[in-house]
């Protein structure tokens, strides 16, 4: 028996909890929100899509934390989504309250609960929902990189026109402007994606898949949501399955890339226990240099977090 709660019922929390019922690989999914009527009607229409589409997995919209009880896994989404003009730092004040709220309302019902953090700005976050749960930080997820590595995986796609199921990609760093990207990483059925594409238009998608969730607030007026919504999706499944894959994930670091006390985006294998193992690439000069960069901007809205004195 398994049971997955998502947190926030707008439009990414509930793209989560309909990709989580199509795959079938939980017993239930518990949709939550303030707005519990808005949870209750959206979680209403994905079990009626069941017939439909084929899938057993329950799921039911609530507003409180009772329902909740015994959760393996919990998503959270809550939080207000990015503007025109906002940067995700800019959101850290209204989401860190939530998250935090969110987290310790939670552990009443669900004391062993792995924890994935898609709520923006990603890595402070994290941060903030291991200080306020108070557990082991294998426990504590962000997602970032997956949806990071798609839409540039996707950006390739488009350019090579190969099939977005060939390409192979690590993606290190924040959730931000401050990603790296690594090309040379990055393979195509195998094939080096350097012997593929010229530096030029290589560099051309690693720009654009830094500004990625930006070009997506300037064309819809709000946050993303399909893509985010199935990257948290696919965390829990591999989690669920415990199958060892391995996702580029926020987590929190203890040395490893030489950086200690934060979360930031690593490859990291997936499993039961939450993150089973970091894994650590042997970067080059330049990479490490980008990796510190990202690091330093990372620890920058730390210490804003850290003044609201919220944990």
């Amino acid at each position: 028996m398994s049971k997955v709660t998502v947190v926030g019922a707008g439009n990414v929390g509930a793209t989560v909890a309909n990709v989580l019922a199509h795959k079938d690989i939980v017993n239930e999914v518990v949709l939550l929100d303030i707005k519990d009527s808005f949870a209750k009607g959206k979680a209403l229409d994905t079990w009626q899509q069941a017939p439909v589409d084929y899938y057993s997995t329950k799921v039911t919209g609530t507003g409180d934390y009772k329902a909740t009880k015994g959760s393996d896994i919990v998503v959270i989404t809550a939080g207000i989504p990015r503007k025109p003009g906002m940067s995700r730092d800019d959101l850290i004040s209204t989401n860190a309250k939530i998250v935090v709220s969110v987290t310790k309302s939670i552990l009443k019902y669900s004391k062993k609960a792995i924890f994935i953090i898609v709520s923006n700005p990603l890595d402070v976050m994290s941060y903030a929902a291991l200080k306020a749960a108070g557990v082991e930080p294998h426990r504590v997820i962000g997602m970032a990189g997956i949806l990071d590595t798609a839409r540039y995986r996707a950006f390739l796609a488009t350019e090579l026109s190969v099939s977005p199921k060939d390409i192979q990609a690590v993606l290190m760093g924040g959730h931000g402007d401050t990603m790296v990207p690594l090309p040379r990483f990055t393979t195509v059925a195998g094939i080096p994606v350097t012997d593929l594409i010229s530096k030029v238009a290589l560099n051309k998608i690693v720009a654009r898949t830094k500004k990625g969730g930006g070009e997506l607030v300037k064309l819809m007026g709000t946050s993303a949501w399909y893509a985010p919504g199935a990257a948290a999706a696919q965390m829990v499944e591999s989690i669920i399955k415990d199958d060892g894959r391995i996702f580029p994930c926020s987590v929190w670091l203890q040395g490893e890339y030489g950086l200690k006390n934060m979360f930031l985006g690593v490859p990291v294998q997936l499993g039961k226990e939450g993150v089973k193992k970091i894994i650590v690439l042997k970067l080059n000069r330049e990479e490490k240099k980008l990796l510190k960069n990202s690091a330093q901007h990372v620890t920058e809205v730390i210490k804003s977090f850290k003044k609201m004195k919220l944990v």
